[in-house]
């Protein structure tokens, strides 16, 4: 009796997904399978990840940004591109000066040339925020800026930088800095947001510079961890109007984001303040001129000792004149804006489509824009790691390459290192550069954020860079594909079912 009652149990509970993702088919289908394999606790899976975030807020985007366009000099992609996105935008079309950052030794020696020289805000947004030697030295530069009047906002993942430790908060905190955390590990947010995460990298300086894309802060980021090995990444550095956007992503996370707990000290808590361990920051930077150039001074001694293994292609123009538009990826909300930006520019692509993932798990509609695009002539290359973590991505990702070659794809796994950057180039003058990866989590569960950036300059930097990044890379072939043992084909589709969940 009792097999009987888990029998219709499990079955009620299928037909409420059936029934809840009638729109879409294959991920109701995903959901169906891991039902039957696991019954009940496949449904309890299927709430957690599925449950729409219950966060109150204005939407960024509005039909007002439909007023500027691009100059004629572009050509008819990126106009028609500009147009079909605009009502997507967080502000409409910008315009500003680019710097592409491709390494992190790279990313962080701006940023911390460009923290000090704040004198109003500085607003940060990280996934993953690491009390490592990069993330001390940051830590430390900014309550130097707090102590000298300037209001720094802090927010991080509840997840991504769970381990940051609470005695650097507490730091934080005493030196003025508002300190947040967006859907933290606790009762009662971890109950229905555990799958919801804050995956931007966003700094904010003054609400004139700002920072994005994929680049977290950590040493591993650098390339020079032992246990990690070489990191391939893109990031990049925005000066003018376009910061402003960057500003209202944050603005409106912050207000979604949890208020630390932690009760900072008083001057009555002297007693205390010994008691608590002492940083070990506190003895590399006493002020935030040491740290910035202690900082400087180490990370060029290492730049100038590994510049063969930090394998970016060197731009002669640092700024670049371009028009950018830039879009939030928001889970409290229906529509899917990163997904919808991806389909737009892979469907009026007419030459070329570069694409640069870690993380490729697209859908059905995705995977039929780059295969049309092929149809029509556009020439299509993917870049994706061969080392992929978590593990369980690469061989989903592997169930999507066998159609991609088929239709005439070219394949090439990157075998150099970690490969995390996330961009995309289009007909020579299109670029998208953010945080956001080709899976399902990116496309409706993550808070995400990316730029789309209209300039010649920009995309023949970030070209160079791609046929840079081949030369350590290997093209799949389908032979390859098809020499797999039946063992790993079964398990790279059962990995495929858990695409949901990735």
């Amino acid at each position: 009796m009792w097999i009987l009652g888990l029998y219709i149990l499990n079955t009620v509970f299928m037909l409420i997904v059936a029934i809840r993702e009638v729109r879409r088919p294959a991920k109701a289908l995903n959901w169906l399978v891991i039902g039957l394999i696991l019954p009940v606790i496949g449904f309890g899976f299927y709430l957690i990840t599925s449950n729409p975030v219950r966060v109150r807020r204005k939407k960024l985007t509005s039909p007002q940004n439909a007023s500027d366009t691009l100059p004629d000099s572009f050509g008819p992609s990126a106009s028609v591109i500009s147009q079909s996105l605009r009502h997507l935008t967080v502000q409409g079309l910008r315009v500003g000066r680019i710097e592409m950052l491709t390494n992190g030794i790279e990313t962080y020696q701006k940023l911390i040339e460009s923290l000090p020289s704040a004198q109003k805000t500085i607003d940060l947004e990280y996934y993953i925020y690491r009390d490592d030697q990069i993330g001390r030295y940051i830590t430390d530069l900014l309550i130097e800026r707090a102590k000298a009047g300037v209001r720094i906002r802090f927010v991080r993942d509840g997840l991504g930088s769970r381990k940051f430790p609470r005695s650097q908060i507490i730091r934080m905190m005493e030196a003025g800095i508002e300190c947040r955390t967006t859907f933290p590990l606790r009762f009662p947010w971890i109950l229905s947001t555990l799958t919801y995460r804050d995956h931007c990298k966003i700094v904010v300086i003054d609400g004139k510079e700002a920072f994005t894309g994929g680049i977290n802060v950590g040493d591993e980021y650098t390339g020079l961890k032992p246990n990690i090995g070489f990191w391939r990444d893109t990031h990049m550095r925005i000066v003018g109007e376009v910061a402003n956007d960057l500003q209202a992503v944050f603005d409106a996370h912050w207000i979604i984001a949890s208020p630390e707990r932690t009760k900072i000290r008083t001057k009555t808590d002297d007693t205390r303040k010994s008691k608590l361990p002492r940083h070990e920051s506190q003895n590399i930077s006493p002020s935030g001129t040491a740290a910035l150039s202690g900082l400087s001074a180490e990370l060029s001694a290492e730049l100038s000792t590994i510049d063969a293994s930090v394998d970016s292609v060197q731009s002669t123009k640092p700024l670049q004149q371009a028009h950018v538009q830039t879009f939030e990826g928001n889970p409290a909300i229906p529509t899917q804006v990163i997904r919808e930006v991806y389909f737009i520019c892979l469907t009026q692509a007419t030459e070329t489509i570069d694409i640069t993932n870690p993380y490729f798990v697209p859908d059905a509609d995705i995977i039929m824009a780059i295969k049309t695009a092929v149809a029509r002539g556009v020439r299509v290359r993917l870049l994706v790691p061969r080392h992929v973590f978590p593990k369980i991505v690469g061989p989903a990702s592997r169930t999507y390459y066998g159609e991609l070659l088929e239709a005439g794809v070219h394949i090439y796994m990157y075998d150099k290192g970690i490969l995390h950057a996330k961009l995309m180039v289009i007909d020579g003058e299109i670029s998208e550069i953010g945080s956001a990866n080709y899976d399902i989590r990116s496309y409706r569960l993550n808070y995400e954020v990316c730029e789309i950036v209209y300039s010649a300059d920009v995309a023949r930097e970030l070209t160079e860079q791609f046929e840079h990044d081949l030369t350590n890379s290997v093209p799949l072939r389908l032979e390859e594909l098809l020499q797999r043992s039946p063992s790993q084909r079964i398990s790279d589709q059962a990995a495929r079912l858990l695409t949901p969940l990735l």
